[in-house]
This record gives C-alpha cells, sequence and structure tokens, in this order.
C-alpha cells in the first residue's frame, strides 16, 4: 500500500513544494527531517536548518532491473505494454521506501464480531428514510474499525506516536487513514480526530473523502500525516494479509473477512464470526510489547463494541 501526491505524482512527503525544492537542491534526505509547519508538515526553513547542521543526504534506492532485462525473458507478441501513470510510479517509490527504510514487524490476533454485527444491524436499522426511500444513513464495519483504532490508541497514548531522528511525536489526537482504491492505485485520506467523533460521523466523512479521492479531487492536508491507517481487504474474501507503513506514520491494521468459525467457548466448541487483523509496526517506534499491547486493546474494544459509544 503507498500514498501518493495526487496533483503531482511525486512521493508523498509531508513537505511544502519550496522545501522540496531546497531539498533536491542540496541533496537533502526529506525523510530524515522533522517538520515545524502545519501538521508537521517540513518547509523551508527545516531544510535550510538541517543543511547548515550537515544534515544525512538522500541515498540512491536500489534501481530495479531495466525493461530491457525484464522483457528479455518473454516473445514480443505474447504481452501487452502498459506505460506507468504518475500514480503508478509514485506508488512504487513509496513502498520500496517504506519497506528499505522502516523495520516493519507483523502481529496479528482474531476477534470476535457477533456482538459488532448485531450492533450494527440495529444501528443501521433506526436510520429514518430520506426522499428516495433509503435510509440516511449506513455505517460499514470499517468504519467501526475505523473508531476501535482511534480509541485503541487514546488507551495505548505510548503507540500514539510518529518517528523522527531525535525524538518521538506523541499525539493528542488519533488521525486515521483509511486506504481508498483509485484507478492506478490507491491513496489514504485521514480521519482527523477519530477518538472525538462518532461512528455515523466517521462514516459519513469516510464516503465524502473517498468519492473525492476517486475523482482526484483531494487536497495534500486530506490525505497527509496521520499516526496509523486501516487497509482492509475483507470484501474481497482475503482472510490475512500485512500491509506497508506509510509514512510519516508508525502502524497499520491490515483487516481480513468476517466468517463463521468453530472455536473453544468455555471448554466447548461454539460457532462464532471470526475477523483476523494484522497490525504491522515500525519498530522504531513501537515494539514489539507495545504493539501486542495495542493490538489487545483493539481486540477489546471491537468485541465489545458499546464501548465506542460511552
Amino acid at each position: 500500500m503507498a500514498l501518493v501526491n495526487q496533483d503531482s505524482g511525486a512521493p508523498r512527503i509531508f513537505a511544502s513544494p519550496l522545501a522540496r525544492r531546497v531539498a533536491k537542491e542540496a541533496g537533502i534526505d526529506l525523510s530524515a527531517l522533522a517538520g515545524s509547519g502545519p501538521h508537521g508538515r517540513i518547509i523551508e526553513r527545516d531544510v535550510k536548518t538541517a543543511l547548515a547542521g550537515g544534515a544525512r543526504k538522500a541515498a540512491p534506492l536500489a534501481a530495479p532491473p531495466s525493461a530491457d532485462v525484464t522483457r528479455k525473458f518473454f516473445e514480443r507478441d505474447s504481452y501487452e505494454e502498459i506505460p506507468h501513470d504518475n500514480v503508478r510510479k509514485a506508488i512504487a517509490r513509496r513502498l520500496t521506501e517504506s519497506i528499505q527504510t522502516i523495520p516493519h514487524f507483523y502481529l496479528n490476533i482474531d476477534c470476535e464480531i457477533d456482538a459488532l454485527l448485531r450492533l450494527r444491524e440495529d444501528y443501521n436499522s433506526a436510520a429514518s428514510l430520506g426522499p428516495d426511500g433509503k435510509p440516511v444513513w449506513k455505517t460499514s464495519v470499517n468504519d467501526y474499525i475505523v473508531k476501535a483504532l482511534a480509541i485503541a490508541l487514546q488507551r495505548k497514548p505510548e503507540a500514539n506516536v510518529t518517528f523522527t531522528p531525535d525524538a518521538l511525536l506523541r499525539h493528542k489526537s488519533s488521525d486515521i487513514g483509511v486506504a481508498v482504491s483509485i484507478p492506478g492505485g490507491l491513496v489514504t485520506p485521514i480521519i482527523r480526530n477519530a477518538q472525538a467523533k462518532s461512528v455515523r460521523e466517521i462514516s459519513d466523512e469516510i464516503k465524502e473523502l473517498a468519492g473525492r479521492a476517486r475523482a482526484r479531487k483531494l487536497k495534500p492536508h486530506e490525505y497527509e500525516g496521520g499516526v496509523s491507517a486501516v487497509s482492509n481487504l475483507g470484501m474481497y474474501g482475503v482472510q490475512s494479509f500485512t500491509a506497508v507503513i506509510n509514512p510519516p506514520q508508525s502502524t497499520i491494521l491490515a483487516v481480513g473477512q468476517g466468517e463463521q468459525r468453530v472455536i473453544v467457548k468455555n471448554g466447548a466448541p461454539s460457532v462464532a464470526t471470526m475477523m483476523s487483523v494484522t497490525l504491522s509496526c515500525d519498530h522504531r517506534a513501537v515494539d514489539g510489547a507495545l504493539g501486542a499491547e495495542l493490538l489487545a486493546e483493539f481486540k477489546q474494544v471491537i468485541e465489545h463494541p458499546a464501548m465506542m459509544f460511552a
């Protein structure tokens, strides 16, 4: 998974255009800088300060095999060549950068979601009908997952952080990205202050941001930053997977489908709807024990969904 600058197609680093230009001319690695602008944005002053202090120079990424080297393995008429657009190029760069520079580790847990499904059904059934005869709102399981992760981060504030070379930034709000598929890739608009919003507010905001993401109308501040993210492939029948962290975020939750499984309850077999989730962590910011504690808090909230309405 990767985030892109929809306007320019450049890798998504939270920096102003002027800061990017100065850093490029000086060969400064923007990923090593802490921003002092709004929402932690890197501005020109940060780059010049870093340059004066002998900041780390950008290291070239390992080059992939050339197109000609790859083509030689296939007959010329056996494939169709589809040139990369800016979105796909940016995703490729961003994925490579994330994997090469962030020490990932992964934690997996199973959550029972029968109580969540019952609550969601009751909540949606309470919606009034609009002029078109359809409910004025309809929440998805993913809306509750975003809310549960936001609450879990508040309950484990040590994990509500982002990494910089000289300090961890511990955040007051839980800003959660939500992966949205668009033609040629995906973007992750941010739900700001998700812990303070109702599930319905989160649902409405996700729908609105997703619509504008697919129309390529998101503004940079709507998809830059954040502390964690949710990537849900359960609707495609995927049981479990791991996701790549989006800098400057420190974690991302990969969500599989809910399915009925036989489990043991009180010493006897029972059927329950289970959902597997995998938390990817940046080991520089979140160690194994802390990641496990965060995941346990998420499980507690998602299995007792009335906590989201407290």
